[in-house]
């Protein structure tokens, strides 16, 4: 058995790739040894900057404009991978929108969009790949939630229920796709320091840090190391979880 988290020769693909978070387990994958494609939709400059980043580590890597809400999008960018890299054998789910707003001020259009990108978009990938991964009886998938999935949020109830939404399709595809060994777990970030997070008021930053145990914010980072075990041999019996990365916010 492999205990090392050496992805040498795997090929990967993480949604919302070009910033943040999926920009950090996009290289962290790569220096793990992946080929590493991303997708993008408006943060062209910032994927460019990645795809530049996973180059020079020597791998592999495909930049794709996909809306990750659409379906046919999704198919498309499976098969580029494919075709480019040989196979698929890592799929991160990270990509999500938050579009905040108390219940009852929650337009159609809010509640819509988020669903649609946060939660059908997951489906559009995991849709894509799990005929691969089955036919060659192995993969992984993680996909990326939220601490807010599990305890809800004020004024969140379109993101927090998306990401609620994750955490049983991560359960059910767990289900279905284990018998072809392939892995599936989601985590569950709280606080992590962002450009989405460095922009929010600071209200909001004091109050998520008065809850965070270990008294400090999270970096893009650590989730990513997350990701990468995930994705190696070493978690080779760990699927179906949800694993949070958090500081201890939750508690």
């Amino acid at each position: 058995m492999n205990t090392s988290m050496n992805l040498e020769g795997k090929s990967a693909i993480v949604t919302g790739g070009s910033v943040g978070i999926g920009a950090a387990i996009a290289v962290k994958l790569a220096e793990c040894g992946a080929n590493v494609a991303i997708n993008y939709r408006n943060h062209k400059e910032e994927a460019e900057g990645v795809i530049k980043q996973i180059e020079n580590l020597g791998r592999k890597t495909l930049l794709v404009q996909a809306d990750i809400s659409n379906f046919a999008d999704a198919g498309k960018m499976v098969e580029a991978v494919v075709k480019e890299f040989g196979g698929i054998d890592i799929l991160v789910n990270n990509a999500g929108i938050n579009k905040d707003g108390v219940i009852w001020k929650m337009t159609e259009e809010q509640w819509d969009s988020v669903i649609n990108i946060n939660l059908k978009g997951y489906f559009n990938y995991i849709r894509a790949v799990a005929p691969i991964m089955r036919e060659q009886k192995s993969g992984k998938i993680i996909n990326v939630t939220s601490i807010n999935g599990l305890r809800g949020k004020f004024g969140q109830a379109n993101y927090a229920s998306s990401k609620a939404g994750i955490i049983g399709l991560t359960k059910t595809i767990a289900k279905e796709l284990g018998k072809y060994s392939v892995n599936v777990n989601a985590i569950a970030p709280g606080l992590i320091e962002t450009d989405m997070m460095k922009n929010a008021d600071e209200t909001v930053r004091t109050q998520a840090m008065a809850d965070i145990i270990l008294a400090r914010i999270g970096q893009p980072e650590e989730v990513a190391n997350v990701v990468a075990f995930l994705s190696s041999e070493l978690a080779r019996h760990i699927t179906g979880e949800v694993i949070k990365v958090d500081g201890g916010q939750y508690i």
